[in-house]
Order: C-alpha cells, then structure tokens, then sequence
C-alpha cells in the first residue's frame, strides 16, 4: 500500500493546500521528513515529502528556485510549508519553478501539527516498511554465511545486489578497482569515474554522471577508507537509499573480516622472511612454508621498496598483493619494506603500483634457494639504492651498471677499500674525514658551503681535503681522480645504509 501526494491533499483534516506544482500530484511518498536546516536535500533518500516551517527557505527568489530544484533533483516528491510560521514570501520564481519541474508545493495550515500528516504517511506505507525490514534483515543473513560458504565475500555481494535491485560492488575508492578478488572486472569507464571520486552529494552518498548515461552511487565504508560501495542503479531506477546504507555497514565489516585474515598470513609470512634473511630459518620448514603459501624460490625475486613521502602506502603492500592474487611474503625493516612474489609482469606490476608514484624498488635476481635470500637482500638493497640514486619508480639488479659505480655489495667493498681504505685506517679521525669529503663533493667542491654546512673554519676544511688528497693519492682538482673518489663515497653510502 502506498500514498500519493494528491490522496494527502485531499485528506480534510489535514488541512493541506495546493500552492504550485500540480501536475506532479501523482507522486508516491515513501516518508515524511521535518526539517528546517540549510540545504535539507543534503540529507534526503528519495521519495520524501518535506515539510519544513520555513527557516530554510531562502528570501531571494532566484535563490528560491534554486531551493525547490535542489528538493526536486535529490529525491524529493513534494515540499509542505507551514503557514503563519517562518516562511519568506514566496517568489512567482519558485511557483513557476515548481511548475515547470511537477514539484509539489503545498501549504499547511496553522497550527495543525506535521505529525499528523507524518502518521497517515506511516500508516499508508506499512507494508512497504516491512519489505524493507525483511530485505535489511536477509543481507545480514547473508554476511553471517559468507564467513562459512565456499562462495565467501563475491556471495555476498550478490546477495546485496539481489535485495538492491542493482549491480553492487566494493571497489577500492583510489583506483574502482574490486576490493576483493573472485569478482567480474568492473569496466573502465566506471573504474576511472570511481578514482575521479567527485559528483554531488546526496543522504552520505556520491552521486556520478558516467559517461555511458548511467549513474553511479557511491558510499564511503565505515572505518575502511581505503574502500567504497558503489551501486549501478539497472534503467535509472534509483536502489532505496537507505538499504544502501546498510549494504555498506555490512561491506565495512565484511571488508574486516578478510582484513583479519590477510593480516594473520602477514604476520606469519613476516616471521618466517626474517628469519630466511638473517640467514637463521630452517631449510625442511621454511621449503614446507613456501610451498603451502604458492612461492617458487626459482621463479621468484626479493624486493625492497621505500616511499618516504607515503610510507603509510607500503604498510598496505600485504593487501594490495592478496587483492592482485599474487603469492607473497612481506616483512618491514624500518623505512624499507622486503617483499618475496613470484617474477611475472602482472604481480611485479600490482607491487609497483602499491609502493606508489613517489616511491622506489629495486629486485633481486631470482633467489633460487633459501640459502641465497641473504644475498638477494644484498642485490635488492643495492638495485634500490640504485633507482633512488636515479629517481626510478624500479629498477632491477640486473640492470645495475657501472654508470653509478660497482654493480654490488663485492666490487663497492672492493671500490671503497682501493680508494678510501687509507682514510677509513686513519687513526686521526676517519669519520671527520669522511664527513668532510662528502659535503665537500655534495657542494660542488665549494669551500665555503662546506664550512658552512658543517660548521667549520674554512681553514679546517682546506686541511681536511688536503688530508684526504695525501691519504689517498687522489688529486680532488683533477677528473679522474675526483670521479674514482665520488663513485667511491657513492659506494660507501650505499653499503653505510644497507647495514
């Protein structure tokens, strides 16, 4: 059973009165909703009538057909305002505006109160109310039994698709992306208009034109922010709003629920890699582990990666990697995060992609072995350094070159012993030395700025250099020489911070 705006109207006691908009008096109400607060259709789910005592109409007219269309636009079916309350003057603008678009305007005499216009509505659409409160109560159903069915989190979202009456996906808000594996691919064009993330809002839901004609609805998911609802209303039917809302109370703890799981495999794919780096992991139980989590030593690779403008980007690494399906073991070791997946194209992709735009990896040659991942450390530590040293998003140990210097930990050690090995055996100082070199060469070879950087007498600096120059045989003012000692200072650094 339902009520339309025209049935309340003609309802005696309700003392209403038809100001404008007739011919949209066939309207369906779903609900009543009082308010009296600026931009009310902010706040509406569709299919409400309005009824407000005037606060919130504006008193400019062309204001107030803004008003009326904005009402109209979000949902709306009809608005009521009280008489003898707080209304301005109603403009010919906002007449004509309801006119035009079949938007109800009526009035309510004073003082019969809205609660009695909000009881027939109540009881007018019982039956409606109780549909919706069955079909609330199935998608919770549903949730408790994806956690024990083969069919898990994609069940579930066809579930909520089926009690919407529309396509019903989580999407990862930054790309429209699923948010869980196991599900068709979204198409692009929705995929992009999802990472634009911009439309108007409507009852805490994003509204967005897509390019196909279609409409998008899109809802923030509590606590997971990382995360969004989206619903494809099917033929412009708009889904009823609020079970929208509580589709996505139950994508957010669906979404927590996978979040539990992923983070446990973390924490014990986690344990065992750091002991496999250390060199400290039991071959028989590490090879059983890395059987059990799909990871092939031979056709796999070690990467370290950093983002230091986003580090919050790597502590996602774990879940972006189980959403591209890819075999992983992750650990943190300060601002570096170590990752073991298998080397093929799209799961080296998935990693780039989840380090972030402003982030850095390097990979080491394939491991092989549990007993090579010591020396994998060293290759995916130095091909780092190496894309940080080039402003690369990645770069393989493989395509090391001599362009930046040694093409590993060996020949840097080898590097830095030639050609430094007197400054570092100094007993007068080396680190004071070593300092002093490097800002002298990170400043152009400037005396001053080197002084000034290190808080020295320019003279001590001159000392210092000419130290350097006669431990090493190295002239700083000739090309050669300043070429071997700045790849070996680049050296030095490189294996300074791996340790």
């Amino acid at each position: 059973m339902s009520v339309t705006v025209r049935e309340l109207a003609e309802m005696s006691h309700l003392q209403l009165s038809i100001a404008a908009g007739s011919t949209g008096l066939d309207r369906v109400v779903a609900w009543a909703h009082t308010s009296d607060i600026e931009e009310p259709w902010r706040f509406l789910v569709g299919g409400e009538l309005l009824m407000t005592n005037g606060l919130s109409v504006p008193k400019a007219a062309a204001a107030q057909g803004r008003f009326v269309r904005q009402l109209h636009e979000n949902g709306a079916v009809a608005l009521v305002i009280g008489e003898e309350m707080y209304a301005p003057p109603i403009s010919r603008t906002m007449l004509r505006t309801c006119d035009e678009l079949g938007f109800p305007l009526l009035w309510i005499a004073y003082p019969k109160p809205f609660v009695a216009v909000a009881r027939e509505i109540a009881e007018a659409t019982q039956v409606e109310q109780s549909s919706r409160l069955r079909r609330t109560e199935r998608m919770y159903r549903a949730m408790h039994r994806a956690a024990d069915e083969e069919t898990g989190f994609p069940g579930l979202i066809d579930a909520i698709s089926a009690e919407l009456e529309c396509e019903v996906r989580v999407c990862i808000g930054e790309t429209g992306e699923n948010w869980a594996p196991g599900q068709p691919p979204m198409p692009a064009v929705v995929r992009e208009a999802i990472g634009q993330h911009e439309g108007s809002v409507r009852a805490g839901a994003t509204s967005i034109d897509l390019p196909d004609g279609r409409r998008a609805l899109l809802l923030d998911l509590p606590a997971q922010p990382d995360a969004v609802l989206v619903a494809l209303p099917v033929a412009g039917r708009m889904p009823d709003l609020l079970l929208l809302q509580h589709a996505a109370t139950i994508g957010a703890l669906a979404v927590s629920q996978l979040r539990l799981g992923i983070e446990y495999r973390r924490r014990f794919g986690a344990e065992l890699l750091n002991q496999m780096l250390d060199g400290k992991a039991d071959s028989a139980e590490a090879a059983r582990a890395l059987e059990d989590a799909g990871i092939d030593l031979a056709q796999a690779v070690l990467v370290a990666a950093r983002n230091e403008q986003r580090p919050e980007r790597l502590a996602e690494l774990h879940v972006r990697l189980w959403q591209a399906e890819s075999p992983h073991l992750t650990i943190r070791r300060g601002e570096t995060s170590f990752v073991v997946l298998p080397a093929e194209p799209r799961m080296l992709d998935a990693l780039g992609h989840a380090v972030g735009d402003a982030g850095c990896a390097g990979a080491s040659n394939p491991i092989g072995s549990i007993g090579r991942l010591v020396r994998a450390r060293e290759e995916a530590g130095w091909a780092l350094r190496a894309a940080e040293g080039r402003n690369a998003r990645w770069v393989a140990y493989a395509d090391t070159s001599l362009e930046l210097g040694p093409r590993g930990p060996e020949e840097a050690r080898l590097l830095i012993d030639r050609v430094l090995g007197p400054v570092l055996g100094n007993a007068g100082g080396p680190a004071e030395l070593m300092a002093t070199l490097e800002a002298f060469l990170e400043h152009g070879r400037s005396w001053r700025a080197t002084a000034e950087t290190l808080h020295l007498h320019r003279h001590t600096v001159m000392y210092r250099i000419r130290k350097i120059e006669e431990l090493t045989g190295h002239d700083l003012s000739e090309t050669g020489d300043l070429a071997r000692l700045w790849l070996a200072v680049q050296a030095y650094r490189q294996l300074r911070d791996e340790r």
